[in-house]
């Protein structure tokens, strides 16, 4: 692989104000360790935007964590409330005790992201806290728009300077994909804690329900709206790979989780028992992969 970038593995540059350097340092740790394909990705941004796309990720971390660190839905609520204020411009308190938050706030500014985006990323996460099922499959791309969606879409911003709207439906369909994909790779944990992301209009057009899900029962129902749902993101991935064509080539960091898509959906695939074990590719095909989507992107090559 020796045409990684040539400080690929190392810490992104760091800025220059000592504070705010370890703020930065923080969220690129966090990402490290809870959003490892993020954070590859990020690597191959330039080192003058790296700082910026792992602090945005970082930011995500903390939304999609909320509710393994809150028993009950309620703390979970005052958590997010926080992070709106915080994003509204009226946050209590000093935000120098959250590197997190502080290093966002930089960014935000810096590149003058949407807050409109930031908050509907807070919204969509609300169902993290319930175990309501998830109603239809429009909800769910709804939910996956606004988290996985936003988060590309922001990521172009950050790479680009700016807003570039002739990519927003290959983020919208982009992030989708990114988003089916890993909640079903996630499916074992989601439902040990009694959540269902699987779409309940799905589920009993097959002949199955939540129960099956928190049950952990792998019906032929349950395996039917698997395959369904492995198709629809499928569908998904061939709509943004073709929105990217002419991508310019230094907005590519952006998409390269996107790269993922395929591989993990023919692992899943094969997977007989979706509730032992987390699907996907292993870490180091996760890494070769974006490896070569660096290399072969946007030159009217697969991303997958």
């Amino acid at each position: 692989m020796s045409s990684l970038p040539p400080d690929f593995g190392t810490p992104p540059a760091l800025a220059t104000e000592p504070a705010l350097a370890s703020d930065y340092a923080y969220c690129s740790d966090l990402v490290r360790a809870q959003d490892r394909d993020r954070f590859l990705a990020a690597l191959f941004a330039p080192p003058a935007v790296r700082n910026d796309l792992l602090a945005l990720y970082a930011y995500n971390v903390e939304i999609a964590r909320v509710r393994e660190v809150v028993r009950e839905a309620l703390p979970g609520e005052v958590r997010l409330q926080w992070w709106r204020e915080l994003i509204e411009g009226h946050g209590r308190g000093d935000v120098t005790g959250h590197p997190v938050a502080s290093a966002l706030l930089d960014t935000l500014g810096r590149h003058g992201l949407p807050r409109g985006a930031l908050l509907n990323l807070i919204e969509a996460r609300v169902f993290d806290l319930y175990d309501d099922p998830m109603p239809s499959l429009n909800d769910l791309e709804g939910y996956a728009g606004e988290t996985a969606s936003a988060l590309l879409q922001l990521s172009v911003h950050i790479l680009a300077g700016g807003p570039r709207p002739a990519l927003a439906d290959a983020c919208g369909h982009g992030g989708v994909a990114i988003a089916l994909t890993g909640l079903m790779r996630a499916l074992p944990v989601h439902a040990a804690r009694g959540q269902c992301f699987l779409p309940a209009d799905l589920l009993a057009r097959h002949g199955s329900s939540r129960d099956d899900v928190v049950a952990r029962a792998p019906t032929p129902g349950l395996l039917a709206t698997l395959a369904d749902l492995r198709a629809h993101a499928a569908r998904h991935f061939a709509a943004a790979q073709q929105g990217l064509a002419d991508a310019p080539r230094e907005l590519a960091p952006a998409f390269l989780t996107l790269a993922l898509v395929p591989g993990d959906l023919r692992t899943l695939a094969r997977v007989r028992d979706p509730f032992r074990a987390v699907g996907g590719l292993s870490p180091l095909r996760r890494q070769w992969t974006l490896w070569r989507a660096a290399r072969r992107a946007p030159r009217g090559g697969s991303w997958g």
